[in-house]
């Protein structure tokens, strides 16, 4: 049987093949991709265009990934990771129609048959699992599948939406022209559903949209408008971790500008930043002083405050910097912290 994206982008083909317009919802698609997704995954999918972000036109990797999982990836994201919610619900731009005609491009890409993954059945132990993970997968995946160098295992809704099949074809066969191999040759089948039963045993519940959203109008978003001018180089358009830190322990007067969305403002933001999301920053820059030092972040790790930097920039703001390592870098060095709504 052929999934509805599949049969989609198998339509999509036939027509332009025989010289046909492609339907609305194609280049519908095509344009929400490239506006909220080709910055970081490539404009065909390629991936990697900022850090850690995989390719989504993977053969392998279509080939398990359903229409519903990659409409939920979408939609609600990778909490805890650059891979933001984009659906209404969380504070994002797309509606259901919008989800649908992006899976419809990028199910385009896939050039595999699909695998039937829900009928996979695994048994295994987790303490067995876990002395395989520890020996092949750590390295990659950190411990308890999270904070690695390659993608979160325990995320929540990669767990909910991706099921033990999908789990067991992705450590069985690897995914070609990536560093994720395949252990059907070195790992026997019970070992493999070992570490199945390990990483599904990670699963927690998934968290709720926000209740409340940052508000798209900046009541005061000069962070210490009394404090002293940051001392940020003249040159370049990069400052590093310890540059904003050593002005914001000083008081600087500054606008910190969140470039994410506002599901992961909500999430955890630097505390007195205002959120300027990369996709809308037209709106804001009415509301932000052009005589003041703005800091511009994000978390890939500058790949949306560099489109946010671009635009004040081309808007005639001369003290614009970008921060170099990004949020999680600000994170991970215990600089200041607020979570919700509010700066």
């Amino acid at each position: 049987m052929i999934r509805a994206g599949a049969l989609a982008a198998l339509c999509m083909t036939t027509l332009l093949a025989c010289g046909a317009e492609p339907p609305p919802e194609a280049a519908q698609g095509e344009a929400l991709y490239g506006a909220y997704c080709a910055l970081c995954h490539g404009p065909q999918g390629e991936g990697y265009a900022a850090d850690n972000a995989n390719a989504l036109n993977n053969p392998d990797f279509l080939a398990v990934a359903d229409d519903a999982f990659l409409r939920a990836a979408i939609r609600q994201g990778r909490p805890g990771t650059p891979m933001s919610a984009w659906g209404v619900e969380w504070g994002g731009p797309l509606s259901d129609d919008d989800l649908d005609a992006m899976v419809a491009h990028i199910r385009a890409w896939e050039t595999r048959e699909p695998v039937q993954t829900d009928a996979i059945v695994v048994d295994g132990e987790v303490d067995r699992g876990q002395d395989i993970y520890d020996v092949y997968c750590l390295t990659c995946h950190g411990p308890d599948g999270n904070g690695g160098t390659y993608m979160s295992l325990s995320n929540p809704v990669f767990l909910a939406t991706a099921n033990d099949g999908f789990l067991r074809e992705a450590i069985e066969h690897g995914r070609s022209q990536t560093p994720m191999q395949p252990y059907g040759n070195q790992l026997t089948y019970q070992q493999i559903d070992d570490l199945v039963v390990l990483i599904r045993s990670w699963q927690v519940d998934v968290a709720a949209p926000p209740t409340e959203l940052p508000s798209k109008t900046l009541e005061a978003p000069l962070l210490n408008p009394e404090g002293p001018e940051p001392t940020f180089p003249l040159e370049g358009r990069y400052i590093s971790t310890e540059e904003l830190a050593a002005a914001y322990e000083e008081g600087a007067a500054m606008v910190l500008a969140d470039a994410r969305p506002p599901s992961d403002y909500v999430l955890g933001h630097i505390s007195g930043a205002v959120s300027v999301p990369f996709f809308e920053v037209e709106n804001y820059l009415g509301q932000l002083p052009k005589d003041r030092w703005i800091v511009a972040y994000c978390a890939c790790p500058h790949a949306e405050s560099g489109v946010v930097a671009d635009a004040l920039e081309a808007d005639g703001f001369s003290h614009v910097k970008v921060l170099n390592e990004g949020y999680d870098d600000w994170v991970e060095k215990g600089h200041p912290i607020t979570p919700g709504a509010q700066p």
